[in-house]
């Protein structure tokens, strides 16, 4: 079987140095750099062999990550999304902030599965019920989608603060 050494042999030019210096001059990194650092954490540069076989390293980095960052029972996750625009609007330069913060509530019921899964799960429910008529495959900038899903995830905390500042 193959190890992550290999893997990562595999993957760094010839020449000399050791596989973790070949991948850092690859990346354009010192060998000590943070970046590099990340990498040794993940274990990506460590003997020991994939527990799996025929697998893409895309594969093989996700499983690496979700035993890296899995949840511990006493962890919950967090979401802070902020959207800027600024505009001009009646001769006035303006900045509108939009914020999101959510908690998760554990390993279960994380706020990364919570807004993800809602306003999927919300928008089937109003296309099932008839409550929304587009048909085919759309970015969800219609008014007929994005207002009645907003409105019902508010039921379940997920709403937007916004502030509003003239610039000048």
């Amino acid at each position: 079987k193959l190890s992550y050494h290999n893997l990562m042999e595999a993957m760094a030019p010839s020449g000399a140095g050791s596989v973790k210096e070949r991948i850092a001059r690859l990346i354009g990194e010192a060998p000590e750099s943070e970046i590099m650092q990340k990498l040794e954490w993940l274990g990506l540069f460590r003997k020991k062999k994939i527990g799996t076989s025929n697998a893409t390293p895309a594969f093989i980095l996700e499983q690496i990550l979700l035993e890296k960052w899995k949840l511990a029972p006493q962890d919950r996750d967090m979401i802070i999304m902020q959207h800027e625009f600024e505009y001009l609007l009646e001769g006035k330069h303006r900045r509108l902030t939009s914020s999101l913060v959510m908690k998760g509530e554990g390993q279960m019921d994380t706020a990364m599965s919570r807004l993800v899964g809602l306003p999927m799960g919300v928008f089937v429910r109003l296309v099932a019920e008839g409550k929304i008529q587009s048909k085919g495959v759309h970015i969800p900038v219609m008014k007929e989608v994005y207002e009645p899903v907003l409105e019902e995830l508010k039921e379940y905390g997920v709403t937007f603060h916004e502030e509003e500042e003239i610039l000048s």
